[in-house]
């Protein structure tokens, strides 16, 4: 059967390389830059995703980086399925390992000597392209406790730590194994993001991490 058909080990690893180097693209830098707003790695926590961005006090280049981090994690994911074929295992194993690698590339970007973002944004994107419920329900639950309780890294931690839930309940519905690759991909992205946040996870025990919106020194 054509959705039992495994692709080639070539064609994933050169799917695998594709997506790493798009996923590396560290768009929060360029951006910033380019706007004359200065290195954003040089700017309250240093990191390159849309959060600290909006530290810079520019909402438009806030939401463009957003926007973009997002879009290369979909971008990498859809055109491996296309490339496979659309609505098959094999394409959604596809899909999975290039979006997969697009968000180890936003992490670890050879292009910054692999010091990148944390992942959030492109985590998103990936969710959605993915299988749409599945993202819309991980996107709700992040604008749910960052307009409450005015933590991005607590937002994350926690939409991060339900995906995979969400996944076990939303993908089944695409029947399997077409949905296998998809519930893999949202355990694993979400483990790399708490490892990410550890230092977050340390100040909001300490009560020191900042909230939305805070301009850092």
């Amino acid at each position: 059967m054509q959705d039992l058909v495994a692709p080639a080990l070539g064609t994933l690893a050169l799917m695998a390389v594709g997506g790493y180097l798009l996923g590396s693209i560290p768009f929060g830098v360029v951006i910033t830059r380019a706007a004359g707003a200065g290195d954003v790695r040089n700017i309250g926590s240093g990191n390159i995703g849309a959060t600290n961005v909006l530290r810079t006090g520019r909402k438009d280049l806030a939401l463009a980086t957003l926007l973009l981090d997002a879009g290369k994690g979909a971008a990498a994911l859809l055109i491996a399925k296309f490339m496979l074929g659309g609505a098959s295992h094999s394409a959604e194993l596809a899909g999975a390992i290039a979006g997969g690698a697009a968000f180890i590339g936003h992490l670890f970007p050879v292009w910054l000597k692999f010091k990148g973002g944390k992942g959030v944004a492109t985590f998103f994107g990936l969710l959605i392209a993915a299988h749409w419920p599945l993202g819309l329900l991980a996107g709700a639950t992040w604008l749910l406790v960052a307009f409450t309780l005015r933590y991005s890294s607590l937002a994350a931690l926690i939409a991060s730590f339900m995906a995979p839930v969400y996944a076990i309940l939303t993908v089944p519905a695409l029947g399997l194994p077409v949905g296998e690759p998809i519930l893999l991909l949202a355990f694993v992205t979400a483990v790399l993001i708490w490892i990410r946040h550890h230092e977050n996870i340390a100040r909001l025990l300490k009560g020191a991490e900042p909230r939305i919106g805070a301009k850092k020194a």
